[in-house]
């Protein structure tokens, strides 16, 4: 027998051993089998915060998951792009019994991290390997969160594949559970050897220019090496195009190939930084001493375009994500400590497309523009323009740094962010930021540090599928992923690479 039990509660400090004893006393029996389901952190009043649970009891241990049934002579599949949606995808079809070629522009994960931090330190900026390209995608480097809006059935399926992987036990059950960039690293390089040892194979520093096409269907993809610049034809019955949402320039390619594609509204913005302390005692008053940083999710209205805020790194910094020369863009990420002086958000601002023109590329022209502002601003050495809260809101210059001080690890320059964003993302920043002040205490705060720009919200774009997940102009070509225009994050994005690795397992099965 299975028994489930929702909301037991834990105070502040009480061990999770007692759980069990908690549950006994609920169901007045033994218990020889207890999982935790659930875990969230009840803080709605701030002078009684606690842990609550949902927990599965039973009889019996639960039976192994059935190995996955496997096709016989797999059809070759190339998958562009090692970010979660490609990677999972890959990880679902060699569980399938195929043997993909997975095609990345940047480099595996150990060489990543030495170019990023030569990027970081020395500002030397490699266009193919950075914080957007590289083995696992852009979300390597911001945090892993693996929380999300969607209600995919194959989101626990994702989080069950990274805990077979190396990520820690409590994503399968935290209310906003994340992994770290730190561990990260060593998940990513656990899922490469697993490929690897059943047959898959990774081509880095391998750009993707283009397909090789029969009778309109897929025959091969046309590949170059970054470093060498060799050029190849790679044979693929079918191809998936796991692209992350800074790929302009195959974009550009696929559209001149004919592909079908569309544009796509988006949100620019800034990151801001507060203390993470203070962040923490807004959320949990005092009891914030004995508690993980806190987050927040803050959305406002009061401006004609709606700003919220978006990937949120408690204890995290601001981190430098630009991929194309002469550009300035943010992004924020934090280790699995979240342990920082600082936490950081993205404070972005829906725009639509009569802000930027409504051509397939006018989008990614507009962010483009938005950074390369950026980086005049900052000083031309890929240095932000950032500006104190209150004299961004006043119109004021800064001149000096109060309590906050920014963690951009470029470094980071006093500009007016007035001459970054378009007129109507800094007018809606200023109505949003006193209104998102009232619901958290200090968000508001005068010292607050606004770094610009965050550019990278989503793709401008989105290469359109049919209802099989297939390109409506090229057969076995399957967009996928948040750089196709069909995720948003790590878990989402992971999700549908699985979603489009079934669709070829079960296309595959029946010829």
């Amino acid at each position: 027998m299975i028994l489930r039990l929702d909301n037991l509660k834990l105070n502040i400090g009480q061990p999770e051993s007692q759980l069990i004893e908690i549950a006994r006393k609920k169901l007045k029996k033994p218990l020889k089998y207890f999982e935790i389901l659930k875990k969230s952190l009840d803080a709605r009043n701030k002078n009684n915060v606690f842990w609550l649970y949902s927990v599965v009891c039973s009889d019996e241990p639960q039976s192994p998951e059935c190995p996955l049934e496997r096709v016989g002579n797999a059809p070759a599949v190339a998958v562009v792009g090692s970010g979660p949606a490609g990677l999972f995808c890959a990880l679902r079809l060699v569980d399938r019994g195929f043997k993909p070629v997975i095609i990345e522009r940047g480099e595996p994960v150990e060489e990543r991290r030495r170019t990023i931090d030569a990027f970081f330190c020395g500002r030397v900026l490699n266009t193919n390997s950075n914080v957007q390209f590289g083995e696992g995608g852009a979300g390597t480097f911001s945090d892993g969160k693996l929380n999300t809006q969607t209600h995919d059935g194959l989101n626990k399926d994702v989080l069950k594949l990274f805990r077979r992987f190396g990520a820690p036990e409590e994503i399968l059950y935290l209310n906003k559970p994340h992994i770290g960039s730190d561990k990260l690293f060593a998940v990513l390089a656990n899922m490469r050897k697993y490929i690897e040892e059943r047959g898959g194979k990774y081509l880095f520093n391998t750009l993707f220019t283009g397909f090789e096409v029969k009778n309109s269907k897929v025959r091969g993809l046309y590949l170059k090496n970054t470093v060498s610049g060799e050029e190849q034809v790679l044979p693929a019955e079918y191809a998936v195009l796991a692209l992350g949402h800074s790929a302009r320039d195959t974009f550009y390619r696929l559209h001149e190939d004919g592909i079908a594609m569309q544009p796509r509204d988006f949100a620019v913005g800034v990151r801001v930084e507060h203390l993470a302390e203070n962040i923490s005692r807004s959320q949990y008053g005092e009891s914030y001493k004995k508690l993980p940083a806190a987050d927040y999710k803050l959305v406002s209205h009061a401006h004609e375009r709606t700003v919220f805020t978006f990937c949120m790194c408690p204890g995290g910094v601001v981190i430098p994500a630009a991929s194309e020369e002469g550009g300035v863009v943010t992004n924020g990420m934090s280790l699995y400590a979240r342990d920082g002086v600082n936490s950081n958000s993205a404070l972005m601002v829906q725009l639509k497309s009569s802000d930027f023109g409504g051509g397939l590329f006018d989008g990614m022209e507009f962010q483009r523009r938005i950074e390369r502002a950026a980086f005049e601003a900052g000083g031309r050495n890929y240095k932000a323009p950032c500006q104190l809260c209150g004299d961004f809101l006043r119109g004021k210059n800064s001149s000096s740094f109060g309590n906050v001080l920014p963690t951009f690890a470029s470094g980071a320059s006093f500009a007016p962010l007035d001459t970054v964003l378009p007129v109507i993302a800094v007018d809606a920043l200023k109505a949003a930021i006193p209104d998102m002040g009232k619901r958290l205490k200090g968000f508001d705060c005068f010292d607050a540090v606004l770094t610009g720009a965050e550019t990278r919200f989503s793709s401008p774009i989105r290469i359109l599928r049919n209802e099989d997940g297939e390109s409506p102009v090229l057969k076995g070509f399957y967009p996928c992923g948040e750089g196709s225009g069909y995720s948003g994050g790590i878990t989402s994005s992971a999700a549908d690479g699985l979603k489009i690795a079934e669709i070829i397992y079960k296309k595959s099965k029946n010829h």
